[in-house]
This record gives structure tokens, sequence and C-alpha cells, in this order.
């Protein structure tokens, strides 16, 4: 499971550097800077939120790969309900996106909405970390 919490964090992270890249330094290869974002967030409030969601993510992979984070089963229902939710919002606002040609631009904004995608099957995969039985006995 900590290989899987990580892939999930890599892929965040070259989410928050292509934009970063784009804002900074412009590369053909990659969307224009405006196709990461998906709100009116200032770039600065964003960025610093990215980090400290990675810096949290970093902490928990490292955690679950090195068998030291505990689990609590209160924890892992929270968590377990709070990524359902957050998944079906995150599917929900693709679906729109997808099925309403004339919806509003939060709802096509792709890359932001496939990255809460990564984000909300991070926070289940941590659910099921604190859910599973203990392998102690």
């Amino acid at each position: 499971m900590g290989i899987m919490l990580w892939l999930l964090t890599v892929l965040f992270a070259v989410r928050v550097l292509g934009q970063a890249l784009q804002k900074w330094v412009p590369q053909p290869f990659l969307p224009p800077f405006d196709a990461f974002q998906g709100s009116n967030l200032p770039y600065s409030v964003l960025l610093s939120s990215q980090l400290a969601i990675l810096a949290l993510m970093g902490y928990l992979s490292s955690g679950v790969q090195a068998g030291v984070l505990g689990t609590s089963r209160r924890t892992g229902t929270a968590l377990r309900w709070a990524g359902a939710l957050y998944m079906l919002v995150a599917l929900g606002r693709i679906a729109i996106g997808v099925l309403l040609p004339v919806a509003p631009p939060w709802f096509r904004a792709w890359i932001s909405a496939c990255f809460h995608v990564v984000l909300a099957g991070f926070v289940l995969l941590v659910s099921v970390h604190h859910l599973r039985p203990s392998r102690l006995g």
C-alpha cells in the first residue's frame, strides 16, 4: 500500500511542478499555466496549499511504507466517508464537464479535476490502512 501512496504523491507532485514550470519557465510541451488551475485562488495561496498537501502526503506515505503509521478505526471510518464524498464530488465535476457542453469553466478544468481524483484516492487508501486488521494479532 505504501507504494500506491507514493505513486499518488508523485503524480500530484508532477502536477504541482508542471504548473510551477509554466508560471516561471514556460515549456511548449506542457499545457498553458491557466489549464492547471480550476479556481480563482491566487497562485501563491494555491502553491503554498499544494506544498503543504505534498508534505502531508509524503509523511503519510513514508509512515505507511515503513510500517510506523499507527491505525485508528475511528480515523479510518472518518477518512473513508470523507474520501468517498470527495471522490463522488470530483467524479461528478468531471461528469458534468463531459456531459454538459455549456458547463461553467470550473467543470471543464480537466487537470485540476483529475488531480482531485488523485487526492481523493489517496484519502481512501489511507482509510484502508487505518481499517485493515492488525498484522500483530
